[in-house]
């Protein structure tokens, strides 16, 4: 017996500017189904999704619910025909308190006559997180929660209006592995009631376990349906790219040997989460950080670059500072009599962001959107802020030399945009996290800490960045690799470092013998 429809598309199309982000699309969406999209960076399924959820405006095309046209104008729209979403993007608001942004929106829901019942809404927002099992005093900021629980709010929110279509937009990437069970337990449990559910991720062998159906987009145009009886990896890859993939997207090697020379190191360093961490970063080294969440992996990114204050121990960093202004000044008449010699690297204690990137030390944060971009800046803006210094010519930064900074990232990196002038918020997962590489790669940032870099990205960008990180290593970059994807971690790492409850548990070096399993008892 065939599923009822409960959307449908027809030449479905949206431009941005004179950027054709979408074309003509076909698509069903049934009842009791879980359909899954997936495509490309820049393939148009966030913009198809946004388009359903009334954040983005439909430039022609229609979308029909129940047979009957809808034409929504922004989400309260979609809510009111029983469409939730949460968005790729963070969808919480900073200083707000975690009942605010359960009902963010819908305050109206709350209010007699000119007040707000708090109260009420306190009791409604516990009963919301429920749903997602998360336990927390939502009288508190929102800015007390870490970037999961965010996103786990954001989830309670879609839940809370009992959606008949819940669209989930690569939001599984921003979970750990029981995050993931958790909503993969909820969308089984709404086509059990027979709901539909919208999944948009990259992870193809996430879809192909959880969807009944697939959806392939490439270039904003519908490509192909599959049915599950119709899955096969090699099949869907190539209808995404176009063309076949071939090998594997990890190293081929397994030389996991550096120079020997300390770049980057921590000693003793306790923190918010961490205790007693010992580690060192080696020249032309990528050394891998896993472990489940809450083990202290994210945060020992943002100590080693000085955004969270330590409470014993400290960070070294072997490097040479940005000279300012009147050293650069008295280093070029210094060359002019010495001749250009490199002064030998030397310990410098990193407390700081600032002195971070003085030492050339970039940080890519697994919550791209709030720590790394600026969303409502250009692309340029973005690409251009790290290397200020870079671009200096005896005080002044002309606007050619931005452009051409610019332009050589968006060229080397294959960054989609229709120009640099265009806001950061306008493109795909992955043009933002190319970005986020390229604003510390074009700096010249010679240590990097990665903190789930290929996050929200699809299969022809991972092995881009896979093959970008590799390339690096060779050129002598350091890397600090920190990742919830142990295939990833032992794809790409020269070393190992497996943490647990703020502290790391054990080390492993490039092997043939090191798998999944072996890594995970150590993390559990």
């Amino acid at each position: 017996m065939d599923k009822e429809v409960f959307l449908e598309t027809v030449n479905l199309t949206k431009k941005f500017d004179e950027v054709l982000a979408v074309d003509k699309v076909n698509m069903q969406v049934k009842l009791g189904e879980i359909k899954g999209l997936i495509g490309e960076n820049g393939s148009g399924k966030s913009t198809i999704s946004a388009m359903i959820s009334g954040l983005h405006r439909i430039t022609s095309g229609d979308i029909y619910i129940n047979k009957k046209k809808y034409t929504p104008k922004n989400p309260l729209d979609a809510r009111e025909k029983k469409i939730s979403m949460i968005v790729q993007e963070t969808g919480t608001i900073n200083n707000l308190s975690i009942a605010e942004n359960v009902f963010l929106g819908d305050e109206v829901r709350f209010k007699k006559n000119t007040f707000v019942n708090r109260k009420k809404m306190m009791v409604e927002a516990k009963k919301a997180l429920e749903a997602v099992e998360l336990d927390v005093d939502v009288t508190k900021s929102i800015n007390t929660l870490n970037f999961e629980q965010r996103k786990l709010v954001e989830i309670a929110r879609a839940l809370y209006y009992n959606p008949t279509l819940f669209i989930v937009d690569e939001t599984t990437t921003a979970l750990s592995h029981e995050g993931r069970v958790l909503i993969h337990r909820i969308m089984r449990r709404l086509k059990s009631e027979n709901k539909a559910v919208l999944f948009i991720s990259h992870d193809l062998s996430e879809l192909m376990e959880i969807c009944d159906s697939l959806t392939v987009l490439r270039d904003g145009n519908f490509i192909r349906d599959f049915e599950k009886e119709q899955f096969d990896e090699n099949e869907i890859k190539q209808e995404m790219v176009g063309r076949e993939l071939e090998g594997d997207f990890y190293r081929s090697d397994y030389d996991g040997t550096s120079t020997g020379q300390v770049v980057f190191q921590a000693k003793n360093v306790s923190a918010q989460g961490l205790k007693n961490i010992n580690l060192e970063l080696h020249k032309g080294e990528i050394l891998g950080i896993g472990g489940l969440s809450g083990s202290g992996m994210h945060e020992l990114g943002k100590v080693m670059y000085g955004n969270i204050r330590l409470s014993a121990g400290e960070v070294l960093v072997y490097g040479h500072e940005t000279p300012s202004f009147f050293q650069k000044l008295w280093k070029q008449k210094d060359k002019q009599n010495t001749g250009n010699m490199s002064p030998e690297a030397k310990p410098i204690r990193l407390t700081n962001i600032k002195t971070a990137i003085a030492n050339k030390v970039g940080y890519v944060s697994k919550d791209r959107d709030q720590e790394t971009l600026i969303l409502e800046a250009s692309v340029k803006d973005n690409l251009t802020l790290s290397a200020l210094d870079k671009l200096d010519s005896y005080g002044l930064i002309t606007q050619k030399a931005e452009k051409r900074f610019a332009q050589e990232q968006i060229d080397s990196l294959l960054i989609k945009c229709s120009s640099m002038n265009q806001t950061v918020r306008e493109l795909s997962g992955g043009n933002k996290q190319k970005i986020s590489f390229g604003k510390w790669i074009g700096n010249d940032s010679k240590i990097l800490i990665l903190d789930s870099p290929t996050r929200g990205v699809d299969v022809g960008v991972k092995t881009k960045m896979y093959q970008l990180l590799y390339d690096l290593k060779q050129q002598g970059y350091s890397i600090l690799l920190i990742s919830e994807e142990l295939q990833e971690l032992i794809g790409m790492s020269d070393r190992i470092l497996l943490m647990k409850d703020g502290a790391i548990t054990k080390e492993f070096h490039r092997s043939e013998k090191v798998d999944e399993k072996t890594l995970i008892q150590y993390m559990i």
